[in-house]
C-alpha cells in the first residue's frame, strides 16, 4: 500500500515539474506561461512534501497521499478554469495534459482511499 501511494505521488509530482519546466521554456520553447509554471511548481512542491512526509510518518501514508493528491486535483481544476476563461494557456498539449493528469490524480486518490493500512483488513468481523 505504501509503495503504491508513493509511486502515484512521485509520478504526479514529476509530471508537474516537467510541465512547469516547459512553461518556463526550459525543455520546449513556444509554450512559456509564467503563471502556469508557478501553479505547476506549487502543486509539484506540495506533492513532494506529502511524499517526504510518508517517509517521516509511514503510518500516515494514506492521509498524506489523500491530502497531497486532493490539493493537486483542486489546483489542476483551477488550471482548467483559467484555460476555460481564456487566462491560462489554451494549447492542445495544455488541455490534453490537464485532462490526463486529472484522470491520473483521480485514480491515485481512489487507490489511496481504498488502500488498507497495514494491520487492518477489509473483513468486517461480527462482535462476540
Amino acid at each position: 500500500m505504501i509503495a503504491a501511494v508513493r509511486l502515484f505521488m512521485a509520478a504526479e509530482a514529476v509530471t508537474f515539474l516537467l510541465a512547469a519546466a516547459i512553461h518556463r521554456g526550459f525543455l520546449i520553447s513556444g509554450y512559456q506561461h509564467l503563471a502556469a509554471a508557478t501553479g505547476e511548481s506549487v502543486i509539484a512542491f506540495v506533492l513532494f512534501i506529502a511524499l517526504l512526509l510518508t517517509w517521516i510518518r509511514p503510518a500516515s501514508t494514506r492521509l498524506f497521499g489523500l491530502l497531497g493528491q486532493a490539493f493537486a486535483f483542486l489546483g489542476t481544476l483551477v488550471g482548467l478554469f483559467t484555460i476555460a476563461i481564456g487566462v491560462g494557456p489554451r494549447t492542445v498539449p495544455d488541455v490534453t495534459y490537464h485532462a490526463v493528469i486529472l484522470a491520473v490524480l483521480a485514480w491515485g486518490f481512489v487507490a489511496t482511499y481504498r488502500a488498507v493500512p497495514p494491520g487492518e483488513t477489509h473483513v468486517v468481523r461480527p462482535a462476540p
